[in-house]
């Protein structure tokens, strides 16, 4: 199989990615990471020595990828599938890029900024850190929830990589502070990515792991 994901279920960035691959049912062969499977995590760190996943490994084209959203455009270009989650349109294509790193930046990044801190020994706690990246959290999603009050995705009718990059960091903050008190049409949001069966098949992967999340 030319392609192969070395990932973890649990991971956000991973579901990011694999959500794309599920969308298009685009053939891949997965390589979970976990301590267990020593061998593989040298082989991954030897593929790329930052450590951080998913990254996808082409083999047919010898490349190796990083980075979701990367692994995600660089899919759609050399193994497109139906659904083109980056349109081919320049100016709906940028639109959908800054959503993209809207979500990854101001919901994902301050998201595992809490979950982060509390796997940290109670000494290395960040307090400071975490009120900013709740305090951020909270403002990104109040911009989501009224944009979302009349769109059924992220950008409008269309499934795209914003809605990738949606699902996951909004399913964690769901886990640690429901999201049906206070952001209504984020809530609702996230019940209609989660009824989508590509991530409802990558939530379904993660659940055996779920009970490791700190949440």
């Amino acid at each position: 199989m030319a392609l192969k994901l070395y990932f973890h279920p649990l991971s956000s960035y991973s579901q990011k990615a694999l959500i794309a691959l599920y969308e298009n049912g685009t053939p891949f062969e997965p390589l979970m990471l976990e301590r267990a499977n020593e061998k593989r995590g040298n082989e991954f760190k030897a593929l790329w020595p930052i450590g951080k996943f998913p990254v996808l490994v082409d083999e047919a084209r010898k490349r190796t990828v990083p980075e979701s959203s990367i692994i995600i455009e660089y899919v759609q270009q050399h193994y497109p599938g139906t659904t083109r989650l980056v349109p081919d349109d320049p100016e709906r294509a940028r639109d959908v890029r800054f959503k993209d790193r809207f979500f990854d930046l101001y919901v994902h990044a301050p998201m595992q900024k809490i979950v982060g801190d509390k796997l940290r020994p109670a000494d290395a706690r960040d307090a400071h850190g975490v009120a900013e990246a709740k305090a951020q959290i909270g403002t990104a999603l109040g911009i989501v929830d009224r944009e979302m009050a009349e769109k059924t995705w992220a950008m409008g009718d269309e499934f795209t990589l914003a809605d990738c990059a949606a699902g996951p960091p909004l399913f964690y903050i769901d886990k640690m502070t429901p999201l049906a008190g206070s952001y209504q049409n984020v809530a609702a949001y996230l019940a209609r990515l989660k009824r989508r069966p590509s991530y409802a098949r990558a939530l379904e992967e993660a659940q055996p792991y779920l009970s490791l999340f700190p949440g």
